[in-house]
């Protein structure tokens, strides 16, 4: 009988050698991080810096109309502060999905009022600039082709406006029924 050998003593055997991974280029992963554009993200920290500012804002004017005792009063601005805490977080987040650097530190001059009537009217005038600010916001971000963007300002913008109608009644309110009644209205009725 013959012997088969099955070993073919011409083929070597070799072990596996891994690739030299210090010598790959991953710059075409590199590639793909997400980056935002530069110009949005200063938009983004400006909106950012109006936001924080007004936070500041509503929560003072809240607590200076719990002091005063209208606690209706002070419910509502403390929810319009709330909101604005909301619309500052979801920017942060959008600001650094972009790999952009949020800026907290920057606040804008606020202007809280020292009667309840100057609140209001002070806060109808920022809410109204905030609105122009959101849709110059939302044509740029159109413009850099960024939707998922512009649909989260757009949602901003809806709760902004919300704030400027809500600021427009008390101010209609006041007027029409005079700043005494309306403070009477604002006065939350014991509990029963």
């Amino acid at each position: 009988m013959n012997d088969v050998n099955i070993f073919n003593n011409s083929v070597k055997p070799q072990l596996f050698q891994p690739p030299n991974l210090v010598s790959l280029n991953f710059n075409h992963l590199i590639s793909h991080k997400m980056k935002g554009n530069e110009k949005l993200i200063t938009t983004l920290n400006s909106l950012l810096a109006d936001e924080l500012t007004v936070i500041n804002q509503y929560m003072v004017q809240s607590e200076m109309c719990a002091n005063w005792g209208y606690g209706k009063l002070h419910k509502a601005i403390r929810k319009q502060a709330m909101d604005e805490m909301h619309h500052a977080e979801w920017l942060i987040e959008r600001i650094l999905f972009f790999e952009g650097s949020p800026t907290v530190s920057k606040l804008n001059p606020m202007k809280i009022g020292k009667t309840v009537s100057e609140m209001i009217s002070n806060n109808d005038e920022t809410e109204l600039k905030v609105v122009t600010e959101y849709n110059e916001a939302i044509k740029l971000a159109r413009e850099v082709n960024d939707q998922g963007t512009a649909d989260l300002l757009t949602k901003i913008l809806k709760e902004e406006e919300g704030h400027v109608d809500w600021a427009e009644i008390q101010r209609a309110q006041i007027e029409q029924m005079g700043l005494e009644n309306y403070l009477v209205n604002q006065i939350d009725s014991p509990a029963s």
